[in-house]
């Protein structure tokens, strides 16, 4: 018996093998199905709310060719994670506090917190320009200045960012404005259509 397929599906001509399942028995299946070379060269930058079957219609007028994206970036493991869908995100939180920055209160509250994955703290200086008055005159000098921040990976199911920022606020610390660290704003590779 060989499986059946749509004629649109990048599965169709992909060959037939029988292959034994988890009791031993012998069993129809697809081969493994090589991702085609990528031709062209036009990039699309992500915005909020993209979905795959959405920008093919867009560039191929069918949406079920959501899959010539998917081949085109094989860096992404998910096709979620191409359009910042996927159920795990990651966020990049300034953060400021006055004196010694209790640490160890915000990792302890944040990895306790439901659908926390993972924190990183970035405790880092930048130079800054600022204006000084030195001798009377004023000038300019580059100072250090802390440059603070939390990276969070979550489960966008279980807890959203509000929540993540009201935790960081709970520990001690003033929350700058969140970035989302996912696919938002950068580009994918939309590949020509077969066929022209």
């Amino acid at each position: 018996m060989r499986a059946v397929f749509d004629r649109q599906s990048r599965y169709r001509d992909v060959p037939d093998v029988t292959v034994p399942d988890a009791r031993g028995r012998m069993v129809l299946a697809k081969d493994v199905r090589v991702t085609p070379p990528v031709t062209g060269t036009f990039r699309h930058v992500v915005t909020a709310g993209d979905r795959l079957d959405q920008l093919a219609w867009q560039y191929y007028g069918r949406p079920l060719q959501f899959w010539r994206i998917c081949d085109a970036n094989p860096e992404f493991l998910s096709p979620l994670a191409l359009v910042d869908q996927e159920t795990i995100g990651t966020v990049r939180v300034p953060v400021a506090v006055s004196g010694d920055p209790p640490w160890a209160v915000l990792l302890a509250k944040l990895t306790a917190t439901a659908g926390v994955d993972g924190v990183l703290v970035d405790d880092d200086t930048r130079l800054a320009r600022r204006p000084r008055t030195v001798d009377g005159r004023e000038v300019t000098v580059t100072v250090a200045e802390p440059d603070r921040a939390v990276v969070i990976t979550f489960h966008r199911a279980s807890v959203g960012v509000a929540a993540l920022i009201e935790v960081i606020r709970a520990a001690g610390f003033t929350a700058g404005a969140p970035a989302d660290a996912g696919q938002v704003g950068q580009p994918i590779v939309v590949p020509v259509a077969a066929g022209g």
